[in-house]
């Protein structure tokens, strides 16, 4: 049981980590993008990619309990 349990939580994972990541280059390629464009990049896009970034960052560091 713990196994079929351990299993759900790896895939789990693996999709937050992806759409956190998703998320971070789609605030950037929109950053980009508008850039480019000669306009203002929005204050919610910003905050966005920023705090998107750290929550990804806050997953894939290991805990101090875990080493």
């Amino acid at each position: 049981m713990k196994e079929k349990q351990q299993e759900k939580d790896v895939w789990l994972f693996r999709i937050v980590v992806t759409s956190l990541g998703l998320c971070v280059l789609s605030s950037l390629i929109g950053a980009i993008i508008l850039a480019i464009n000669g306009l203002d990049t929005p204050e919610l896009l910003v905050a966005l990619g920023s705090t998107t970034i750290g929550g990804l960052a806050g997953l894939l560091v290991p805990s101090p309990l875990n080493r």
